[in-house]
């Protein structure tokens, strides 16, 4: 029997305030100023070797990356980076759908996170209206004046609201320039425009909590965002706006403007902190692309940067300074440490709770 694909228009939706969040931003913004959580010496160590390469990298005006997962956001990191930014020690965010889908609904809702397990039962998981219709109006408003997916939220939650053009406006811009660079992000509008009713003009859009948002923060701050999403991963998808055309689009500018970070490396610093999937396999393409276009220019490889892996699990018990274990030692199959041990400069391996390595590694950078 043929298979037939889901009609996405017929999912009831649901808002928001009908959920049961389980984090509220009070319960998990990390001030600054507060006294950090303890970790070992030898952890401890590495952090304040990590802040001396980052200054380093700074007076030589190279780049300092961080790609993080969700989790860094969740457990309220959001105040911690804003200070890093503020004082320019982080020249480029890049995260994953998640990242962001967490990071609007604190912005905007004050709170995140539900249940999987329960809500996927009743089929509830992801089904809430404004997080998935504001997210995809951020991206497609974006998109008409050339930002990805995490500018474009960003400056959505940053100004509290998004800018259309009427359908007409849209219509002619198709019609008269088809070859035009925009030409399909405006058809991906003038198609939500119709189906979801967003009105032309101004529309408003108030961020109570945008203090929580590491994505407005950098906005804010002129420091680029990534947003590395999958098509069908994320509960943006859980929705008849749901439009792979423009995540995307922002994705492909986004993994661009990632590159443009990775071209300035040279002597810099990534962090990757909590991104076992995304960072790893986002980076090693990057690079590999970034290394490409600087052979042919007759240029060298990237070279003299550190990077600085930050999750829970153990590493395998394995000295990734070392290089890689064999395909015998289950270490080798820890993607996470495996490809970022592959690219070149100092790869260094940390157990560490994320939040804890940013506040220890701002309070280095303050000494």
């Amino acid at each position: 029997m043929p298979t037939e694909p889901l009609d996405l228009r017929k999912l009831k939706v649901l808002p928001l305030s009908q959920r049961h969040s389980l984090t509220t931003v009070d319960q998990i913004l990390i001030d600054p100023d507060s006294a950090t959580k303890a970790c070992d010496d030898r952890i401890a160590a590495q952090i304040y070797e990590c802040s001396d390469r980052i200054r380093d990298a700074r007076k030589r005006g190279a780049s300092v990356m961080l790609i993080y997962g969700a989790h860094l956001l969740r457990n309220g990191a959001a105040r911690i980076l804003e200070r890093m930014m503020a004082k320019d020690w982080l020249t480029h965010l890049a995260t994953n759908g998640a990242g962001t889908i967490h990071d609007w609904e604190y912005a905007w809702f004050g709170a995140s996170t539900e249940s999987v397990e329960m809500n996927v039962k009743d089929g509830t998981f992801g089904t809430w209206h404004e997080t998935a219709s504001n997210i995809h109006l951020a991206i497609m408003a974006g998109a008409l004046d050339g930002l990805g997916y995490g500018r474009s939220l960003g400056r959505m939650i940053c100004e509290d609201g998004v800018t259309l053009p009427s359908p007409d406006e849209l219509r002619n811009l198709i019609s008269q320039e088809p070859d035009h660079p925009l030409t399909s992000a405006r058809a991906d509008l003038l198609k939500a425009i119709s189906e979801q009713g967003w009105p032309a003009g101004r529309i408003a859009i108030d961020h109570r909590w945008k203090h929580a948002s590491i994505i407005a923060q950098a906005w804010k701050h002129r420091i680029p965002v990534s947003v590395h999403p999958g098509i069908g991963y994320d509960i943006i998808s859980n929705h008849s706006v749901f439009s792979g055309s423009a995540i995307g689009r922002g994705g492909e500018w986004d993994f661009k403007l990632f590159g443009g970070a990775v071209e300035g490396l040279d002597g810099g610093v990534v962090l990757s902190v909590g991104s076992a999937i995304m960072g790893p396999q986002v980076f090693e393409k990057t690079a590999s692309c970034v290394n490409n276009l600087r052979l042919q220019a007759g240029r060298s490889v990237v070279h003299d940067h550190s990077i600085y892996v930050v999750d829970l699990q153990d590493g395998g018990g394995w000295d990734w300074t070392q290089g890689e274990p064999p395909k015998t030692n289950a270490a080798y199959y820890l993607r996470f440490c495996k490809s970022y041990s592959r690219m070149g400069g100092a790869m260094h391996y940390l157990q560490c709770d994320n939040a804890t390595f940013i506040h220890r590694l701002l309070k280095e950078l303050e000494a």
